[in-house]
């Protein structure tokens, strides 16, 4: 597996966590992490208010914040660097 930035791996959970919400198992194998790492980008994300934590459904859902996140990191991908 090829070495991976943190927007990328923080854009794979803020999708995976798009629409209904995602348990910790659904968003650890969809960005292919530990759950230590896990842990760790949870908080992040929770802290910064880009995910949300529903107490009663255990679930992470992605916020406002996070889906207008995803939209910049989605407009941006398809820039290519051209190499000289």
């Amino acid at each position: 597996m090829k070495y991976r930035s943190r927007s990328e791996i923080v854009g794979l959970l803020l999708d995976a966590a798009n629409g209904g919400g995602a348990t910790k198992t659904k968003l650890m194998y969809r960005a292919y992490l530990s759950f230590n790492q896990l842990r760790e980008y949870l908080a992040l994300l929770v802290e910064n208010e880009l995910m949300e934590y529903e107490e009663g459904m255990r679930t992470y859902r992605t916020t406002e914040k996070g889906i207008r996140l995803l939209q910049i990191q989605n407009q941006m991908a398809p820039i290519n660097y051209v190499k000289k």
